[in-house]
């Protein structure tokens, strides 16, 4: 399957427990269908102490969130919108569907 969400996109949630928020997308899993996006989805995690953390603890890190949970926004209005593919000057291009511009 084609994902419209790729690394480095401004997203918002639409749903679930983070609906609302918005953030980059900094990473993607194309298998599992999820993605990280920067301060949504944090998950308290248990470090034991180490030669980069000799402190151990609680460290806040992001989780996976399912992409059909994540919308794009379109970088002109700033509003959320769905993403289309079309072929334009040769090349395969994805653009807004509500604002028509190659995002």
């Amino acid at each position: 399957m084609k994902l419209k969400i790729k690394t480095g996109d401004t997203v918002r949630v639409i749903a679930g427990e983070h609906k609302g928020s918005e953030g980059k997308v900094l990473r993607v899993d194309r298998e599992k269908n999820k993605a990280i996006v920067e301060g949504v989805n944090l998950v308290s995690k248990h470090t034991k102490p180490s030669a980069q953390n000799p402190q151990g603890g609680i460290v806040k890190k992001e989780a996976f969130i399912h992409i059909s949970n994540l919308s794009l926004i379109d970088p002109k209005s700033g509003k959320t919108t769905r993403v289309g593919f079309e072929v334009r000057n040769g090349k395969k291009v994805r653009f807004s569907k509500k604002s028509n511009e190659v995002i």
